[in-house]
């Protein structure tokens, strides 16, 4: 790092947890935001401005007048536009130094396999039960860390799903595979405008702590209700018989 660079993160290297040895593998490191609305936008802002090396953002949707009331990444100079170009811009103005990828298109099959086994950490911030176990999957499939987050009306839920631990659960162990609920969106049922923010920014924490190895990440399943201001916290136990993760997985090869 130039001087630029360790005063620009000098309050990172000031924390032992993190130090320099910390901050240069997020200098190093590679992550994947799908999803550039209410959780992506503060995810994609917080891990620029922390300096993460190259960030990539995917949504194949346009920024709407109704996004602006939560997605910060956004503005109504961006209305029409497409929004991982837009939340990338913001990124970038945050960080010139950060290489910030926009993908303005829906990763799935082989495009997503290539994006999650390029990823050290993966975030998903997306809003539909397919396009999280499509996820979940390939990061099952490459062994990728997987920061899951999810808002609803007033209430947030999110987990660290990391299958390089051998006894770790994913997402398909707490939901399975076949919830095709699809009706359960903001666009639907409505939400809070600072929840995201509190939800997104929680899941760029614990992707900063994966890369730089502060703490320990999350366990289990957390959900936060902004009403009463009250986080639960569950145990997550890994499902053997899981579609996804469970038993065949020991025996499976290595697709990373």
């Amino acid at each position: 790092m130039n001087d630029d660079a360790l005063l620009r993160y000098s309050r990172h290297i000031m924390l032992g947890e993190i130090d320099i040895e910390g901050q240069e593998r997020l200098l190093a490191s590679r992550v994947l935001i799908v999803g550039a609305g209410g959780l992506g936008s503060p995810a994609a802002l917080y891990l620029a401005g922390a300096g993460v090396g190259r960030l990539v953002i995917a949504d194949d949707d346009q920024v709407e007048l109704s996004n602006l009331q939560r997605q910060i990444a956004h503005s109504e100079a961006t209305l029409g536009c497409s929004k991982a170009e837009s939340a990338a811009e913001s990124a970038r103005a945050m960080n010139t130094e950060c290489d910030v990828v926009a993908l303005a298109r829906r990763l799935e099959g082989r495009s997503l396999h290539e994006e999650v086994v390029a990823a050290d950490v993966v975030l998903d911030c997306t809003d539909g039960f397919g396009s999280r176990q499509a996820i979940n999957r390939a990061c099952v499939a490459t062994r990728t860390p997987l920061v899951s987050g999810a808002a609803i009306r007033f209430s947030g839920q999110l987990a660290v799903f990391d299958p390089r631990q051998a006894d770790a659960p994913c997402y398909a162990c707490l939901y399975g595979e076949q919830d095709d609920d699809e009706s359960l969106t903001c666009a639907e049922s409505g939400v809070v405008s600072p929840l995201v923010g509190i939800i997104g920014s929680f899941q760029a924490l614990e992707a900063l702590k994966l890369i730089s190895g502060a703490g320990r990440s999350h366990q289990g399943l957390s959900t936060f209700d902004a009403l009463s201001g009250e986080w639960r916290r569950y145990t997550l136990p890994r499902d053997p018989a899981c579609p996804v993760c469970g038993e065949s997985r020991m025996s499976a090869p290595v697709s990373r």
